[in-house]
């Protein structure tokens, strides 16, 4: 069997996350699907993060092993025919024997869109989160400084790899706003993310851009490593797995 390595896109909005679950549609199922179609066996396919249902994904990384006596394009090409409108297959390529989508991968970047605006909007409702009053996102910007750097974010997520810990590593974090759409965006970057942590960290973040607290109100946050300190989780549509970073000897065209 030959190791594969994808790049998938997807709206989140009709599926129950990532991560195959019985009686219920997941991205992770519906490629399973697919290659079942294709290859005529159960093929076990590995993603690079479990996104939670309704959340996005522009560059999702998977990895798969399967017997396939064509090239990647067409292989690519056959999975697509076979997915539903809202799952695009973006690149399949070759892989390591070592390769694996999450354990192999340095970083992640996630992003977050929310439009701020007084009117909600059609076309957004299912890819952002409309929150209505002016959001202040130089001071966002200032609570955001706090979380570069390794931390422990108990306040803001619990583990999903099996461990206690909820120490990560994180290298970006900013805030950015297009006066003309009215979307302010959060981009993240880090060595890895707990469960909720960057919606948990989207929604107390608003509360420092709608001046229910103070940056350092927010940093008191972070450091109480208590769950019930933060705000509200923003809720998932307006989350995007945008991209993941691994070693020059596993990166690909495309991801």
């Amino acid at each position: 069997m030959t190791k594969y390595k994808a790049v998938v896109e997807y709206d989140g909005t009709m599926y129950h996350g990532w991560q195959l679950q019985p009686g219920v549609p997941t991205i992770q199922g519906k490629l399973e699907e697919a290659l079942y179609k294709l290859c005529g066996e159960l093929i076990r396919v590995h993603g690079a993060g479990r996104t939670d249902a309704g959340v996005h994904a522009l560059a999702q990384v998977a990895h798969f092993e399967a017997t396939w006596s064509h090239t990647c394009e067409e292989l690519q090409r056959a999975c697509n025919a076979l997915l539903p409108r809202d799952i695009v297959v973006r690149r399949i390529s070759l892989a390591a024997k070592d390769f694996h989508a999450r354990h192999s991968a340095l970083a992640k970047v996630y992003c977050y869109r929310i439009l701020n605006a007084p009117l909600r909007s059609c076309f957004w409702r299912n890819y952002a989160w409309h929150v209505k009053e002016a959001l202040d996102v130089e001071s966002m910007n200032d609570a955001s400084q706090y979380l570069t750097g390794p931390h422990d974010f108990a306040s803001f997520g619990s583990p999903t790899d099996g461990t206690e810990s909820t120490v990560r590593e994180i290298s970006k974090a900013l805030w950015t706003r297009d006066s003309i759409s009215g979307l302010v965006r959060f981009t993240i970057e880090g060595s890895g993310f707990l469960r909720y942590m960057v919606r948990s960290l989207v929604g107390t973040l608003v509360m420092v851009g709608r001046k229910k607290i103070s940056a350092r109100h927010f940093l008191r946050i972070l450091e109480s490593r208590d769950r019930s300190k933060a705000g509200p989780t923003a809720p998932p549509h307006g989350l995007y797995l945008w991209k993941v970073h691994y070693p020059p000897s596993h990166e690909s065209p495309g991801t």
